[in-house]
């Protein structure tokens, strides 16, 4: 009966972004009059990101129950993590490097860029954005990665209580149930909300015809972009077959609803619980989907640093900068860094374009060359962010020991 279901949210879903790219299209500025369920949607499953992961996070790291399994299953999801990101920047390089989008791009199109309040962002500022001196706070502007740190050694301090330390487990299992039916139940609403998203941004963005007009623009950057992302999507899909050992149809249809939401929100947060429902559908060890996923959410950017490696070389191109392997072997780096590590910044994503254009010396005036498609791509690179995720989390699951 569940797998009815599914099949058919997941055509319903197919539907709602089809009917909402042909309504933005057709009717342009108009669609923006239904953004606000598009809104209503996103701020639902917002809603229920802090009690999810919080209550996965408990109840994933005290059913481990040696706290020596945490540091393993840790170890194994950092290592994923950073390895699937250095793919990602590379492949990011490579489709630069062919493509050359940079070449003969008219600066005229370089608006002022936008002024992040970061100044310089070193080790120790991501290491103290890992605590918040009140955890309710930190929930309340939805910084996760605190949040995560928190519930990781409030969950260790349980398991050394024994039965005192029972019921409050109990609890958080309680509350994680509880959010994964609401997840169930906002289902119903998704279509609708994921049609208004998509309808309501083409709409804003001029409809159909100024938006291809934007792409037509900055065609062969869009190309760059997105053949990188569909070529580390296809490795993310070989290391699932290969390690997590997992036919790559039937994962891809239980992570459908949750891949699509990814591309009509832009959000992998907002994903977070239609992920957790997608691999607890597929069958991928509860401990591991517990863990990995809320710090995947956080941490994993892997589209995130593919796209900025991509537009970092297309922004020296535009100024006809050549940069030298030494220079593109630093972006590598500063990329793969950044996109680990900048979690707890505000503005993460655009405050590690400005990391990476700052470590080789380029313009920051550059990023006003992609803010006019950037909507768009930033969809496609979070869908790949989210499909990252749940691979890891089959990967773990698999990986991890289980004694």
């Amino acid at each position: 009966m569940k797998r009815v279901v599914e099949n058919r949210l997941l055509l319903a879903m197919l539907v709602a972004i089809v009917a909402g790219g042909f309504s933005g299209y057709i009717w342009g500025e108009a669609m923006v009059s239904v953004a606000w369920l598009g809104e209503l949607f996103l701020t639902s499953l917002k809603m229920l990101i802090i009690p999810l992961v919080a209550a996965s996070i408990i109840t994933g790291v005290a059913g481990l129950g040696d706290v020596r399994k945490l540091g393993r299953m840790g170890g194994l999801s950092i290592a994923y993590y950073a390895v699937t990101t250095l793919i990602a920047v590379s492949i990011g390089l490579v489709m630069a490097n062919l493509w050359q989008p940079g070449v003969g791009v008219d600066l005229a199109g370089a608006g002022e860029a936008p002024k992040p309040a970061v100044g310089d962002v070193g080790v120790t500022d991501l290491i103290l954005s890992l605590v918040n001196p009140n955890i309710v706070d930190a929930a309340a502007n939805m910084k996760l990665l605190p949040i995560i740190v928190f519930c990781i050694l409030l969950a260790a301090a349980l398991s050394t209580l024994g039965k005192r330390g029972k019921p409050v487990v109990a609890f958080f299992e309680g509350v994680n149930e509880a959010m994964m039916q609401i997840v169930e139940w906002l289902m119903v609403f998704a279509p609708i909300g994921v049609f208004a998203l998509i309808s309501s941004k083409l709409g804003s963005a001029g409809g159909g015809e100024a938006f291809f007009a934007q792409l037509a623009g900055l065609a062969k950057y869009a190309m760059a972009v997105i053949s990188g992302l569909l070529t580390h999507a296809a490795v993310l899909s070989i290391i699932l077959i290969v390690l997590a050992r997992r036919p790559l149809g039937e994962y891809l249809r239980h992570m459908g609803t949750a891949l699509m939401t990814a591309f009509s929100t832009a959000s992998s947060s907002a994903t977070l619980p239609l992920t957790m429902e997608g691999v607890k559908m597929a069958g991928v060890d509860k401990k591991a989907r517990r863990f990995v996923l809320p710090l995947g959410a956080t941490i994993n950017m892997d589209g995130t640093a593919l796209y900025e490696a991509v537009a970092v070389l297309f922004i020296a191109q535009a100024y006809g900068m050549d940069l030298s392997f030494g220079q593109q072997m630093l972006v590598l780096v500063t990329a793969t860094m950044a996109a680990i590590g900048a979690a707890g910044i505000p503005e993460a994503g655009l405050v590690t374009m400005v990391i990476v254009l700052e470590a080789v010396g380029l313009p920051l005036e550059g990023i006003g060359l992609i803010l006019a498609i950037d909507w768009f791509l930033d969809r496609c690179r979070t869908t790949v962010n989210v499909f990252g995720d749940s691979v890891g989390a089959a990967v773990v699951g698999r990986l991890a020991p289980k004694e």
